[in-house]
């Protein structure tokens, strides 16, 4: 299988012929295009939700933390341009700095959903995998024990130069009891089919039809499909440079959502983010 013939989905152990991809080494560039690679780790509860990040952008490191407190509302943070105050891998999430101590657990929930797509004049992968964490979080001058599910995302490959997707990552329970998980994008990895959109139902993983994100980011929609989830936003990382060569501009909402997945999954309660991120690199 070559590049014309992406996108391709599968649990990982489908992969097209003659592309790097991990756990291989990825050129830093390739088709002209530097490697843009990051695991983001988002752990949604009712009493907490946080997420954290390890990101290079050819070969320069980046990597951000935050922690929201939904009993105080309190949102906790910081980005810097380091690798060394995030680590995500090996089953574990650690954040080691002046502001924060968490130490967390994950283990795998659900089916690990793996895509690889064409992009601009090049290629990129995704693998996304619902966890439960349990640890310490230790924020804003308060220390908690947690174990709530969330998603991790990996991500790398040779993004167009201008960039720009809406997404939602979110955990709950449906009113039928099952342990409900989610992906949805647009923008990146979202053909009609063999998409990274992904509904897991007691970890069991079903693809998503196309969405739309509404533009005041509280509601995504699946166009022909009568489903729809709301979203009420709680707190807010945000963040716009240009650097002129670089630009970034995200908004990343924590909240709730309500509503119906399509399939009839219907929310009970839910927790997660929505994004909405433009790039040029």
């Amino acid at each position: 299988m070559g590049l014309e013939e992406l996108p391709l989905r599968s649990d990982g152990s489908l992969r097209p012929d003659g592309l790097a991809l991990p756990p291989a080494r990825m050129p830093l560039i390739h088709d002209r295009r530097p490697l843009k690679r990051w695991t983001y780790a988002g752990i949604y509860g009712e009493e907490l939700m946080l997420c954290a990040a390890t990101v290079r952008v050819g070969g320069v490191p980046q990597c951000f933390w935050a922690v929201l407190d939904r009993t105080s509302g309190e949102l906790v943070e910081q980005t810097a341009f380091s690798s060394r105050l995030v680590a995500i891998g090996g089953g574990q999430l650690s954040v080691s700095c002046r502001k924060a101590k968490i130490s967390l657990a994950l283990r795998p929930s659900g089916e690990p959903v793996e895509v690889v797509s064409r992009h601009g004049a090049s290629y990129i992968w995704t693998r996304k995998l619902p966890v439960i964490a349990s640890g310490s979080v230790a924020a804003g001058g308060r220390t908690q024990q947690i174990e709530c599910a969330g998603l991790i995302d990996y991500t790398a490959g040779y993004h167009a130069r201008e960039t720009a997707w809406d997404w939602s990552a979110g955990v709950g329970t449906g009113t039928d009891g099952s342990a409900l998980a989610w992906n949805i994008v647009s923008g990146v990895h979202d053909a009609p089919t063999a998409s990274e959109r992904t509904l897991w139902t007691d970890g069991t993983a079903s693809e998503l039809p196309p969405a739309e994100f509404a533009a005041e980011m509280d509601a995504v929609s699946f166009p022909g499909h009568s489903e729809s989830l709301r979203f009420s936003a709680e707190a807010e990382r945000a963040n716009s440079e240009d650097l002129k060569v670089f630009a970034s501009e995200y908004r990343q909402p924590f909240g709730s959502f309500s509503g119906t997945l399509p399939g009839g999954a219907e929310l009970a309660t839910g927790f997660g983010v929505i994004e909405r991120h433009s790039a040029r690199w």
